[in-house]
């Protein structure tokens, strides 16, 4: 017999998802899990055991700049940083991506980590117009970083309920798209371990200081 007894969530505001970490935190300290998470019971042979059910990342599949599918097995057992954007964004992307090479830059030749970039635009960001994208950036490796397009309504759903950030259509906006700015840290269990504003350089050094730690626990 299961069941729930205890549901804890963390601040969801305005469609950003807030990490509530302090930048003094101690490197050697392990990064927590984030998200919405509950105990259930389990009885087993009359004896009552409580496990801990945390978020995770829910079933995907996309396409990526090279027309491969990308879901959740393609993340196995891997690492990863999650983002979503779009290739005419006129705002924060560029910045975005230039942070995102950075990480690309440090751990794109290690085949348990990989970076997902989710297009928003998933109408004009067609397969190929992403592989030019990536090709402009110089990312060669397209195994490790994946710029994915598909449904838009599964792009916007999995980033809104599944990696807790703002991705939607808003004509409000400039390019007629919102999405935030957060890098999200996946590990190998489909767990969110850290949020980081990819705009500011030193969230993202805080997040290639986090990457190890779940590379080699």
């Amino acid at each position: 017999m299961r069941k729930s007894i205890i549901l804890i969530g963390l601040v969801f505001t305005g469609g950003i998802f807030w990490q509530c970490n302090s930048g003094n935190q101690e490197s050697e300290q392990p990064l927590p899990k984030l998200g919405n998470w509950h105990m259930e019971e389990t009885e087993v042979d009359g004896e009552v055991q409580q496990d801990t059910v945390y978020h995770k990342i829910a079933d995907f599949s996309f396409i990526n700049q090279e027309g491969q599918v990308v879901d959740n097995s393609t993340v196995e057992g891997k690492v990863y940083v999650a983002d979503f954007f779009f290739t005419t964004c006129p705002t924060i992307c560029p910045i975005m991506k230039k942070e995102m090479l950075r990480v690309y830059d440090a751990f794109g030749d290690n085949p348990n980590f990989k970076i997902l970039s989710h297009s928003i635009d998933p109408t004009h960001d067609t397969q190929e117009v992403l592989k030019e994208y990536a090709e402009k950036l110089g990312v060669e490796n397209a195994s490790t970083w994946n710029f994915l397009t598909g449904e838009s309504e599964k792009i916007y759903e999995i980033g809104q309920t599944s990696y807790l950030t703002t991705a939607m259509e808003d004509q409000n906006e400039p390019g007629g798209f919102l999405h935030s700015g957060a890098f999200v840290l996946v590990d190998q269990n489909g767990h969110i371990r850290g949020v980081y504003d990819g705009t500011k350089s030193d969230q993202v050094d805080r997040l290639l200081g986090d990457i190890p730690k779940l590379l080699h626990p």
